[in-house]
């Protein structure tokens, strides 16, 4: 039986949601529908405080990389060309394939990009310059023609690493633009945005239900909620590196929860310890502190495999392994976003510098679904064709048995002409047809 030396409080995410968030989004969407940029522009200097152009022409682009230090710009570079490489060998991994399943029977099966993605890069708290990695040049590896980005103003000001990240990354427009407005314009387009095929990007509660509201119109990589965190730990993990990781992403907002589940209640205890006395030190503290506080939990229980059960209940977005053999959770671990190997490694890399994409599923979404990925902007197809006339007599043979057992006769049908054609079979609708044309 778990032991809680921590508890959360029993109210979900789900019970938090407020309805006038999806009524609010409703008539954003209703209005940009009906007045486009007009309304683009109202909801910008509501939101935002921006009255300035959406679009940013290359001159501007060079204008406002300028103003960065060249550090900056080598450390984007660095993080984008890992994420680039692992995104080209998930590519890669893609392959189209073409088989003979009887003679003269030929299927196949294509990979193909959608021709337009949008990106949204969110900014409210932090310039999250990390998303600009994974939603544009995920998209661009995978080959779509037509990558759109937008990202808010912070403050009132344009997020200049943002903006790098987004030009670096490969988009092909880029607005400085937020929010519900971003994320509909996208989708729906104006007067000045031509629309797209689907829409990637992590964002607020706001965000999250305009893409939830037009799903369906366009593409989405995922539905996501308040950041997580969970740690599976043994007697040897180490209490410090615990205590920091579980508040490297608590920091995110007030509903992240971080969860510790562990063999060792001694850890546990010192765990706890070790965070009340971190985190008066954080700048971020007014964040990490009511996450930490209200969903924080610190949890005891006899052996890893209930440890691995357990986390699995949980299905939570990040999961870090700190014990003697982490790799054990490969096998016995099923519904996580992403997991992360051993103390040497933590999900802020994840986040921000190891190449493995940030754009994760949350709210129990990992049970059904993974994060983003490469094949997430790809269309996966398939075609026919039958070059041997006797595969198609046979075929339509069994088409027109099968069909009627359904009571499809057109169906039916298509599978007899076939037969009559190809293979001599007589089917008396045949006849009388072709007795009725003469």
């Amino acid at each position: 039986m778990p032991l809680y030396l921590k508890k959360a409080p029993t109210k979900s995410f789900t019970d938090t949601a407020q309805s006038d968030v999806a009524a609010t989004v409703g008539t954003i969407i209703d209005d940009i529908r009906e007045h486009g940029d007009d309304a683009v522009r109202r909801y910008a200097s509501k939101f935002d405080r921006w009255d300035g152009p959406f679009r940013l022409d290359d001159a501007e682009v060079e204008r406002i990389m300028a103003t960065l230090a060249p550090q900056v710009i080598d450390d984007i570079r660095f993080v984008q060309d890992q994420v680039r490489r692992f995104a080209q060998a998930q590519r890669d991994s893609l392959i189209d394939i073409e088989v003979e399943t009887l003679p003269g029977v030929h299927l196949g099966q294509k990979h193909v990009p959608v021709r337009a993605a949008g990106a949204y890069i969110p900014g409210g708290k932090y310039p999250l310059t990390a998303s600009a990695h994974m939603t544009i040049i995920t998209a661009k590896v995978a080959g779509v023609p037509r990558v759109v980005a937008c990202t808010p103003p912070i403050r009132g000001e344009i997020p200049a690493a943002t903006v790098a990240a987004m030009k670096l990354a490969g988009a092909d427009e880029i607005y400085i633009l937020g929010g519900v407005q971003a994320v509909t314009a996208m989708a729906v387009g104006t007067e000045s945005i031509a629309p797209v095929n689907m829409i990637a990007g992590p964002g607020n509660a706001y965000v999250a239900e305009a893409k939830r509201q037009l799903f369906g119109e366009v593409g989405i990589d995922l539905f996501a909620g308040p950041t997580e965190i969970l740690i599976v730990a043994d007697d040897d993990a180490d209490p410090f590196l615990t205590a920091v990781d579980l508040l490297s992403q608590a920091e995110h907002g007030p509903e992240s929860p971080a969860v510790l589940i562990t063999t060792s209640r001694a850890l546990g205890e010192r765990v706890m310890q070790l965070v009340e006395e971190i985190l008066p030190g954080m700048s971020t503290r007014d964040y990490a502190e009511p996450a930490w506080r209200d969903w924080g939990q610190v949890i005891v229980v006899d052996d890893l495999d209930e440890a691995y059960a357990l986390a699995d209940a949980f299905a939570f977005e990040h999961v870090q392994i700190f014990t003697n053999d982490p790799r054990a959770a490969l096998e016995k671990m099923h519904d996580y976003g992403a997991l992360f190997l051993g103390e040497n490694t933590c999900v802020s890399y994840g986040d921000k510098v190891i190449g493995t994409n940030h754009v994760l599923p949350t709210l129990g979404a990992a049970r059904y679904t993974g994060g983003l990925w490469v094949g997430k902007y790809l269309r996966t197809i398939t075609y026919q064709e039958i070059t041997d006339p006797a595969s198609s007599a046979m075929l339509g043979e069994v088409c027109g048995r099968a069909a009627r057992v359904e009571l499809f006769e057109g169906h039916a049908r298509s599978g007899d002409a076939r037969a009559w054609r190809h293979g001599g079979a007589t089917f008396p609708w045949i006849e009388e047809s072709r007795a009725g044309a003469r």
